[in-house]
């Protein structure tokens, strides 16, 4: 019995909005066995902007309000900023609509808690993105890690840098307002790479016990430019004003695990020379193996025994996903994650499955995040609880 196509909405055009559109329209041809999708409802409040991001991305219908959406679609993805995370991913939810929300789940722990809780008495998948979960390379590390090749866990660090905000001249977005994002670097980035050093190790080393950690704010205030845009067409910009950027541009953690092993993770939007370096590190009794987004179809290996690392290139047809693109050593890219998260979420949603990381987890993460907030105010190391 053929089922009917699952109508998606969703929240947001910008950045995210163009990777899981990008993604949705990728399912069809790479993965066939993938629940058929109806680019249904975008929402946004631009409408002029919104009507031509629907034509490009392929969606029906458009809507300048999200409570209207979600009676006309099965499936709603909340890919807006993080101040409006909460209130409509928890109303779909309450109304039977499994949601799909970007990272990090929300801007403070209670409303991460709320939509925690709204996804616990819903009879849905709720999923938060974190879409570097689904690099076949790290797959493959996972599956390492659980096998025992790299042993007994002792240490793992993590890093995320960037510098597109290096220049004090960047113009002021959400991203900097607390209000808004929650946290600046801590939030963007260091969410993902908490997550994933739970995701490869958790199991292993438990949860956290206790952190140190320490936020710094280079640029206390950004200027907002006429043009709205940051007026940077080679010529002079004219400032219309100035506004406080109230986040953290970097920030750094040491943590204690339950077991006894170590963690570091920092990110920076300050990192000159680094362009989206998401990297991390796991040391092993036995073993050790690292990973960089930026050679993504690569996990670099140390094995018992072994002198020194080995590149093992994650492209054969066995390893994780890659059977479904090209043939064995030709690369895959940043937005084939979304289109294997997609995957993985819609097949959790017409099965009536469960998808993982859910909104469960990503509140684990949040935690994580207040108390390395809380650590900095304090001076001092705090339990995550």
């Amino acid at each position: 019995m053929t089922r009917e196509p699952l109508k998606i909405g969703v929240l947001g055009y910008r950045f995210m909005g163009k990777a899981h559109a990008n993604a949705l329209a990728r399912l069809p041809m790479f993965f066939p066995d993938a629940p058929a999708v109806e680019r249904h409802t975008l929402v946004g409040r631009d409408e002029e902007a919104l009507a031509e991001a629907a034509e490009r991305f392929g969606f029906a219908h458009t809507a300048t309000d999200w409570e209207d959406a979600l009676d006309e679609v099965d499936v709603f993805y909340n890919l807006g900023p993080n101040h409006v995370h909460a209130e409509p991913s928890i109303a779909a939810l309450e109304a039977g609509v499994p949601v799909l929300c970007e990272k990090p789940l929300a801007p403070t722990l209670d409303e991460a808690a709320a939509m925690r809780d709204a996804a616990a008495d819903a009879d849905v998948p709720a999923g938060t993105a974190f879409n570097y979960r689904f690099v076949p390379a790290i797959r493959y590390a996972k599956g390492l890690i659980e096998d025992g090749e790299l042993g007994e866990i002792r240490q793992i660090r993590g890093r995320y840098l960037q510098d597109w905000l290096a220049d004090p001249d960047a113009p002021w977005a959400w991203r900097m307002d607390s209000e808004m994002a929650g946290s600046g670097a801590l939030g963007d980035l260091g969410a993902h790479t908490i997550d994933l050093a739970d995701f490869l190790v958790g199991d292993e080393v438990g949860g956290i016990d206790r952190l140190s950690g320490h936020l710094k704010t280079f640029v206390d205030e950004r200027p907002v430019y006429e043009d709205g845009e940051g007026g940077n067409d080679g010529g002079e910009r004219d400032v219309a004003e100035y506004r406080d950027v109230t986040v953290d541009d970097a920030y750094s953690a040491q943590v204690a695990y339950e077991s006894g092993a170590i963690g570091t993770f920092e990110a920076s939007r300050f990192a000159t020379g680094h362009k989206n370096d998401h990297a991390v590190e796991v040391h092993g009794s036995k073993g050790s193996l690292k990973f960089s987004l930026e050679r993504l179809n690569e996990l670099e290996v140390l094995r018992e025994g072994d002198r020194g690392y080995q590149t093992v290139l994650v492209t054969d047809e066995t390893d994780p996903y890659v059977d479904r693109w090209w043939p064995p050593g030709h690369v895959i890219g940043w937005e084939h994650t979304f289109v294997h998260e997609n995957y993985e979420f819609l097949s959790a949603v017409a099965e009536g499955g469960e998808f993982s990381p859910s909104f469960a987890e990503g509140y684990e993460v949040q935690k994580t995040l207040d108390a390395i907030e809380r650590s900095d105010e304090r001076g001092e190391w705090v339990s995550v609880e």
